[in-house]
């Protein structure tokens, strides 16, 4: 396959604190014959383009990692398996196929026609294509905001830690996917091959969303989480609809996120499928060590004190940067998969993945824009093969 130089993109590597700017190559690895996508690569990261119909968004995603999706579902899915299995004594696919059952009648019908698209054009079974998507809701991370008086310059800095199973190595399957759906918000997720829904997202209105995984196991009458969080990126233009689109989904399990946008809105959210507590800026609770002004997060109990302490050592002077240090180990954990840093106002996004055994908060960071990859897709046609 030839390489294509289409234009010179400038991205910045943050390596222990230090910002050092590194000109990097946005190169054209592959076009969707159907038109719909296109695969990139940004220094050693993958950038995945998909655009169109939930079916032409599925379809290019599983031709343009067909080499990848097989190794994810079903091989990587068989080691989450067989340790869930042993740390469980239960049969993992029976536990999948019990969440699929009774989460697919409350999960758009155009996330599911996606995910049969991606497993047929990727040449994976549609069961498989589906344990890919419905498997976190069997595991139940960090999550801070800040703005106004908290940050250096008032904007609002918004972090997500991801602490999620390193040892089974889904971060050789990273995938940066930006997606341009019709009829929806353009948006951008830090995610993996074959997964369709997200856990790290922020959209072209600013509004950027992470979660932390709790209890409440087995309670999967819903919209599975990751696709809860994909319809706040597809379809909320503020932290105030985002809310509103979760507080009326039929939800499952006990999940926390924290959500932030372009007009310093920022909130911490507690939900389960009876529950619905919103946090606001600076609001303390019984859990929860002393939240600092203008400030929402969210971790556990020792993690959170440690947040805490940074949080408050660095009033008013958190950057993108200090932040990715306040977020580093303890806060973040041995299992650090991946992390983001959001600046809303900007559409700027910093993120790092775990390497093969150093947790993602002591690997180099990337800088992307959301507008300028938006841009850069417009520009080429939006993948149409020419």
């Amino acid at each position: 396959m030839n390489f294509v130089v289409v234009r010179r993109w400038f991205a910045v590597c943050v390596v222990a604190g230090a910002m050092t700017a590194a000109a990097q190559e946005l190169i054209v690895q592959a076009r969707d014959p159907g038109g719909h996508g296109m695969l990139c690569k940004l220094g050693n990261k993958r950038v995945l383009f998909v655009s169109g119909t939930p079916e032409q968004m599925g379809a290019a995603h599983g031709r343009l990692l067909a080499d990848l999706v097989p190794r994810v579902t079903p091989r990587t899915m068989a080691l989450v398996g067989a340790g869930y299995t042993v740390q469980k004594g239960d049969w993992f696919y029976d536990r999948i196929e019990d969440i699929v059952r009774r989460a697919i009648p409350h999960t758009p019908e155009r996330f599911l026609r996606e995910c049969r698209a991606m497993g047929a054009a990727a040449g994976i079974s549609e069961r498989e294509a589906l344990c890919a998507n419905f498997f976190p809701e069997l595991f139940h991370c960090s999550g801070v905001a800040v703005r106004n008086s908290a940050s250096a310059d008032g904007r609002v800095v918004h972090a997500r830690v991801l602490d999620y199973m390193r040892d089974i190595n889904l971060q050789k399957y990273t995938v940066l996917q930006v997606f341009v759906p019709d009829g929806g918000i353009p948006w951008v997720s830090v995610g993996y091959a074959s997964f369709l829904g997200t856990v790290t997202a922020m959209n072209l209105k600013g509004v950027a969303i992470g979660e932390m995984g709790g209890r409440g196991e087995g309670d999967w009458d819903g919209m599975p989480m990751t696709f809860l969080m994909r319809e706040v990126a597809e379809r909320a233009s503020s932290v105030e609809e985002a809310l509103k689109i979760m507080r009326e989904a039929k939800r499952t399990c006990e999940y926390y996120y924290v959500l932030s946008d372009t007009k310093r809105d920022i909130a911490a959210l507690y939900a389960t499928p009876d529950k619905f507590e919103v946090l606001q800026p600076g609001q303390q609770h019984p859990l929860l060590p002393k939240v600092p002004a203008d400030t929402v997060l969210i971790s556990g109990k020792n993690r959170a004190q440690v947040l805490s302490q940074r949080l408050h050592e660095h009033f008013g002077k958190i950057t993108p940067e200090l932040m990715i240090e306040i977020i580093k180990r303890p806060v973040a954990m041995k299992s650090n998969l991946h992390n983001a840093v959001f600046v809303p106002e900007t559409l700027e996004m910093w993120f790092a993945d775990a390497g093969k055994k150093i947790p993602a908060c002591d690997e180099p960071y990337t800088k992307v824009n959301l507008k300028t990859l938006l841009d850069f897709y417009a520009a080429q046609g939006k993948g149409a093969t020419r």
